[in-house]
């Protein structure tokens, strides 16, 4: 992950030299790479490996499925920013914003999202690191997710976070990821996240 401030991206139309990145600019960045806001700097997130996509789509299938079945909300991929307590604006690997936040809303807005979804995930990559996914975390939690999983590919297991302080469950490959309260009757296995690729 790198950071670019507004400053050493002069020859980027959309940079600003007071840092102060509106969500016009921010939405106006050039397609084909994936950003984030944190602490007023544009940091590029980058491209993740094949096996992250995959686990991610995996995932990603799994909630949406049950969740329009269910008529229980709205599932969000990778490329949902959200504007955050903390100014930052993150976009989480995959995401879910239960109907109850969506009362008044004809359509989803075609903008940033104000708030953190009620659940957030995140699959790490290996440029990840503990205090970028800790400080996402907090973010989430005092942004008003109520539920984030964090999906391990390497060591294939998943924490379960309620808070940012430490997390509530270690899940391995026998175990099963849950929505809790969050998505009522979710229940996917964690090995199929980590399944063979089916050749």
């Amino acid at each position: 992950m790198s950071a670019l401030t507004p400053d050493t991206l002069v020859e980027n139309p959309f940079a600003s030299s007071s840092k102060i990145w509106t969500d016009e600019a921010f939405m106006a960045l050039p397609d084909g790479h994936r950003y984030e806001i944190v602490n007023g700097e544009l940091v590029e997130v980058g491209n993740s490996g094949a096996r992250h996509g995959y686990i991610c789509s995996l995932l990603v299938a799994a909630l949406m499925n049950y969740v329009l079945a269910e008529k229980l909300g709205v599932v969000l991929d990778s490329s949902t920013a959200f504007k955050l307590k903390s100014g930052n604006k993150r976009s989480p690997d995959s995401s879910f914003f239960a109907k109850e936040r969506l009362q008044g809303f004809k359509e989803l807005p075609t903008g940033l999202w104000s708030g953190a979804p009620d659940l957030a995930v995140e699959v790490l990559s290996p440029g990840n690191t503990v205090e970028e996914i800790h400080d996402k975390l907090v973010e989430y939690f005092e942004s008003g997710s109520r539920l984030v999983w964090v999906i391990h590919p390497d060591e294939q297991y998943a924490l379960v976070y309620r808070t940012a302080q430490e997390p509530d469950r270690l899940l391995k490959r026998n175990d099963f990821l849950e929505g809790e309260d969050v998505i009522l009757g979710f229940k996917m296995p964690v090995a199929d996240l980590f399944q063979k690729l089916p050749c």
